[in-house]
């Protein structure tokens, strides 16, 4: 099984989806973040490739995460305070956010035990949707790119 590269640090969140997708690991760049993923059992299909639907969750889950680490530079979010099993974790939950629109292409795999990276480039962040694509690599090789729109759900105040 490949080993979590250095740098990479076990993605927390209060998530009850991403607790139970993951373990997602992510490395913190200048601007944005790189996720990963080491594809176990779980995250299969039955011929022991990483499954598709993996693919595109962890594509929508970096995503938002880039979304909303451009939108905390911006100044747009504030800091809170939330609690994982009593332990607090500062730092931007986030805007709210709804994927609109996802589109998958598939150009490779990754098997049981590989590591997969997600690097993401957000190329349009408006008043109300942003557009980003997200590139999965394995082996050095692009496995996927993932093309998303979302809604930024801002208060009404």
């Amino acid at each position: 099984m490949t080993e979590v590269p250095e740098g990479f640090t076990l993605l927390e969140t209060v998530s009850p989806f991403i607790q139970n997708n993951g373990p997602f690991y992510s490395k913190t760049l200048k601007a944005s973040q790189l996720f990963g993923l080491q594809v176990k059992q779980k995250h299969c299909n039955r011929g022991n490739k990483l499954h598709g639907g993996m693919v595109c969750t962890i594509a929508d889950i970096a995503i938002g995460h880039n979304i909303g680490m451009l939108l905390w530079a911006k100044g747009e979010q504030q800091q809170t305070q939330v609690s994982l099993d009593s332990a607090p974790i500062s730092g931007p939950p986030g805007t709210p956010m709804a994927t609109v629109s996802m589109s998958t292409d598939f150009s490779g795999s990754a098997d049981l035990g590989d590591w997969v990276e997600v690097e993401v480039d957000v190329h349009r962040l408006g008043g109300s949707l942003a557009f980003a694509n997200a590139y999965l690599a394995c082996k050095g090789q692009r496995i996927a790119r993932v093309s998303a729109i979302f809604k930024l759900i801002r208060s009404q105040t």
